[in-house]
């Protein structure tokens, strides 16, 4: 007879996990393939927890989330609803945390990696720290911080101060040529 309630409980914590991962992965779809959206959800994990009172979702354990073109790799993901049930913060920690996605079909995967990526659902801004990492088709930006605003589509990347004037822990950018362009030459 104990066996039914628990049954139960387990079904709608994992109902729950899922909605879970639908939202969050909905949210940080927003800008990915149209045809990435009707892709189906995976998520794996070697624990999954969720805390009702708090809100709190918890996956843990070389987590893994695919939904088409976007793959999102982490030792740990936190996701923390509002009171309306709603995402609010999504916190991914690795070693570092990866993820990838393509945005565009003309061009390629976008990559990106940090120790910690922190999707913040009410502002709309992803912020990657620790040695983050930004690279598509050649173009890249590497900082201690990157923030990334869905909703303007602007960047702001931190480095961290370095008075002799090497590259380490600097801002960093590559923008590749454009094949497009050609610019008049000394023999024009």
């Amino acid at each position: 007879m104990n066996q039914i309630p628990r049954a139960k409980m387990m079904n709608t914590f994992l109902k729950r996990a899922a909605l879970l991962s639908l939202v969050a992965l909905g949210s940080a779809t927003a800008f990915a393939l149209p045809s990435d959206r009707n892709q189906p959800i995976t998520l794996l994990a070697d624990r999954a927890t969720f805390n009702e009172r708090t809100g709190v979702t918890t996956y843990s354990g070389n987590v893994i989330i695919e939904q088409g073109t976007m793959k999102l790799q982490a030792n740990s993901i936190v996701a923390n609803l509002n009171n309306k049930k709603q995402i609010s913060l999504i916190t991914a920690t690795g070693s570092p945390a990866q993820f990838q996605q393509k945005v565009d079909p003309a061009k390629g995967l976008a990559k990106g990696q940090a120790q910690k990526i922190v999707y913040n659902a009410e502002t709309g801004i992803i912020t990657l720290s620790g040695n983050a990492y930004l690279q598509q088709d050649g173009a890249s930006i590497r900082g201690n911080t990157l923030k990334y605003s869905m909703n303007k589509g602007d960047i702001e990347a931190t480095g961290t101060p370095n008075k002799t004037g090497s590259a380490a822990g600097r801002v960093q950018i590559v923008i590749p040529p454009s094949s497009s362009k050609s610019f008049p030459g000394a023999r024009d």
